[in-house]
């Protein structure tokens, strides 16, 4: 299992250039699979979960042909149905969070599906109700299968309905779209996640052929259309990089220009990270932190301690948590990290408590951070990725540490972060890939 040897302590410089994002990437994969056309999507991150998805759909018979750096070409003329039936799609969906989203598509496209309950991180428990209510509202139905342990999907004709989603859930909202759009009639889905990766899909569909309308908004209109067609389509970059950029450069008093952002779309993150006291200048499409030796985390207008709470879009994405945890144990002031979705994405933070970091975990969801405000700095340590937000975190963490840290189980990271350590080195880090 590889690792990453992190001399903190360095001061980064210069400029870095977010990724696709990853979260899109997963949901425009499957959303090729509604034509038999060709897909051309840029901006693709080279990351395990996109790789590994690509590998999947390659499998199920897509002609997948590589165009450039971050860009493919797919063509789901003729999908394997043979292969679609057996084990080594279920084994290759029990891996893959973001194989959750081939079920619309499928269900779509073929009016069947075999699927298992996919993986991803272990962040604690991730229903998937709203995935199967939606498609149960569109006519489909399911049922468990023991010996496969995988849920068997049938739905030849689909039909559009009214639903209400009981959570704004951004992969259900997708799937639930990807099967409507080529349903009889007309779909109305309210409290619909509008992030804006799901944003993106809409246009993409509506590029194909589709007719759906609300786009940014939680009440979408979906009038079903016969057949899509093909389209290009080119992703956002990362936000959650552009957050773990930001995070680094605050943590390691550095100046860094975090370039071609797509500013419009980060919502909330940047007035986030600004109430933990970073300095952040808008430059055109960049975003510059300039070096800043202290930092002071805002409180609120009563005088009470800031709490940073995870929200659906258009509230802070949860993704970013764990860095803006890190980023305050070496803030001026103290504030409460509420982490309302996942129960166990707060569990690395003995790993940070070991480190010298002042961190109070109250419960599952909330942990109280006491900052540092640079007078301690944190001690290196050898620590286990248990996610990839939790390992991006952890290798903030060790970039400001003073000293040398090593963390297991990169895999993780790699999953959501392309060329990690050689970009980061190319801007002052001193990261080693070791294994």
């Amino acid at each position: 299992m590889a690792s990453f040897i992190v001399e903190g302590g360095h001061k980064l410089h210069g400029s870095i250039t977010p990724q696709g994002a990853k979260n899109e990437a997963l949901q425009v994969l499957c959303a090729t699979l509604l034509t038999r056309e060709t897909v051309v999507i840029n901006n693709l991150p080279n990351i395990l979960d996109v790789n590994n998805l690509i590998d999947l759909i390659a499998s199920m018979g897509v002609t997948v042909e590589k165009l450039a750096k971050g860009k493919y070409a797919f063509t789901a003329r003729n999908l394997d149905t043979a292969y679609l039936a057996s084990k080594d799609f279920l084994q290759k969906c029990n891996k893959l969070r973001g194989s959750v989203m081939l079920i619309g598509p499928l269900l779509s496209r073929l009016g069947e599906i075999i699927y298992a309950k996919p993986g991803g991180d272990k962040i604690g428990r991730r229903r998937l109700d709203t995935h199967f209510q939606g498609m149960v509202n569109l006519g489909a139905r399911f049922k468990y299968d023991k010996e496969l342990l995988a849920y068997r999907f049938q739905g030849k004709k689909l039909k559009g309905a009214y639903m209400l989603l009981d959570e704004a859930s951004v992969t259900g909202t997708a799937n639930i779209i990807m099967a409507s759009v080529m349903a009889e009639g007309t779909t109305t889905i309210y409290n619909a996640a509008c992030e804006p990766y799901l944003q993106q899909l809409c246009r993409m569909l509506n590029a194909m052929g589709a007719k759906i309308s609300g786009v940014g908004s939680n009440l979408l209109t979906i009038d079903g259309v016969r057949e899509l067609h093909g389209a290009q389509h080119t992703l956002l970059p990362d936000m959650i990089e552009v957050g773990s950029f930001i995070g680094m450069a605050a943590i390691t008093g550095s100046e860094l220009r975090i370039c071609n952002v797509s500013y419009r779309d980060l919502g909330i993150i940047p007035d986030a990270f600004r109430r933990l006291g970073i300095r952040i200048d808008v430059d055109g499409d960049d975003i510059v932190i300039p070096a800043q030796e202290h930092y002071q985390i805002d409180s609120f207008l009563d005088g009470s301690i800031l709490t940073v709470a995870d929200a659906p879009w258009p509230g802070l994405t949860p993704d970013l948590l764990s860095v803006m945890l890190v980023v305050a144990t070496q803030a001026r002031g103290s504030v409460l990290i509420h982490q309302k979705m996942f129960e166990s994405r707060l569990f690395f933070v003995d790993k940070l408590i070991d480190m010298g970091a002042q961190i109070i975990l109250c419960d599952p969801h909330r942990a109280v951070v006491i900052g540092h405000d640079n007078s301690r700095k944190l001690k290196p340590n050898h620590m286990t990725s248990p996610d990839i937000r939790a390992g991006i975190a952890m290798l903030i963490a060790a970039m400001s540490a003073d000293g040398v840290s090593k963390i297991d189980h990169i895999d993780q990271i790699d999953r959501g972060y392309e060329d990690i350590e050689h970009r980061l080195n190319a801007i002052g880090a001193c990261i080693r890939r070791e294994g």
